[in-house]
């Protein structure tokens, strides 16, 4: 009997045949564990199996040549049926993604602002959603739900603490020793971890979303400001500007920023041909 890791099941079985040096079929196999694609890169898990040299399968072998092929197939096609449900169910979330509405990179684009505001999804709520009748009820609904389902993960972090912004945005503060950890590199984690969240509010209670995660949104937002400050001058002084390069949560904060000192003057956000965003600032619908 030998313990096998591996990427996959299919794999697993394979490198066990060859360590016993047998078939696949003759294996008497028991899988220990399933293998898991994460979250967020987080958790994922190896498939691992027990295996040993079934002496039943091996006489099986000396009956006819059809019935030994059924059992191959069988044999095969349950590790097979298991991989692409692991697969395909992050694609259904991604195809289902709402831009939050400070993303939305055109202000002409009637279209995408309906999207981001989710008045062209229907969802299936709870009892206690459907009843929920102002934003600080939702508040204690959504910050019961986040606490439970962040007590399955295991970073140290405080209680979550959900509260009201505003008329139409809910604040979600996310403290603790491994807080740090949800950001990930250069804010990946954090925008990945802003974007479901806001999919589950916008669309479930309608309301908008401002993520903090150890104060990395307040210091991203000072750092936007100092660095608006220029560009602010420009726009006072030749009537139009552009901004530098900005990525991720920076693009999002300055375009939310810019937009509040000037609405009577078109911001949008433009792509390079590497599809690297900036943002211009010039009187409306000017090229």
């Amino acid at each position: 009997m030998i313990k096998i890791e591996a990427i996959t099941l299919e794999k697993a079985y394979q490198d066990a045949a060859l360590t016993l040096k047998c078939s696949v079929t003759e294996l008497a196999i028991e899988v220990v564990q399933h293998p898991s694609n994460g979250f967020l890169g987080l958790f994922k898990k190896t498939a691992i199996i027990v295996a040993t040299i079934d002496s039943k399968k091996i006489v099986a072998q000396e009956e006819p040549v059809v019935e030994q092929k059924e059992v191959v197939v069988q044999k095969k096609t349950t590790p097979q049926k298991e991989q692409p449900q692991q697969q395909e169910a992050p694609q259904a979330i991604l195809n289902d993604t709402i831009m939050p509405e400070s993303f939305v990179s055109d202000q002409d684009d009637e279209e995408d602002e309906d999207l981001a505001s989710g008045l062209d999804y229907t969802a299936d709520y709870d009892e206690d959603e459907q009843d929920a009748e102002s934003i600080d009820e939702v508040a204690n609904i959504v910050k019961e739900k986040i606490n439970s389902l962040f007590t399955h993960a295991c970073f140290n972090i405080d209680e979550i603490v959900v509260s009201v912004y505003d008329e139409n945005t809910l604040l979600v503060e996310f403290n603790g020793d491994d807080a740090a950890l949800l950001i990930g590199k250069e804010g990946y984690r954090y925008k990945a971890l802003s974007y479901m969240i806001f999919n589950w509010l916008n669309i479930t209670y309608g309301v908008q979303l401002r993520l903090e995660i150890a104060e990395f949104l307040q210091n991203q937002e000072e750092s936007v400001s100092r660095y608006l400050v220029n560009v602010c001058e420009n726009v006072d002084r030749d009537g139009r500007a552009q901004t530098k390069i900005l990525d991720g949560v920076l693009i999002q904060i300055a375009l939310r920023e810019l937009r509040e000192k000037y609405p009577n003057k078109y911001v949008a956000i433009r792509s390079t041909r590497d599809g690297l965003k900036y943002i211009i600032i010039n009187d409306y619908h000017s090229n």
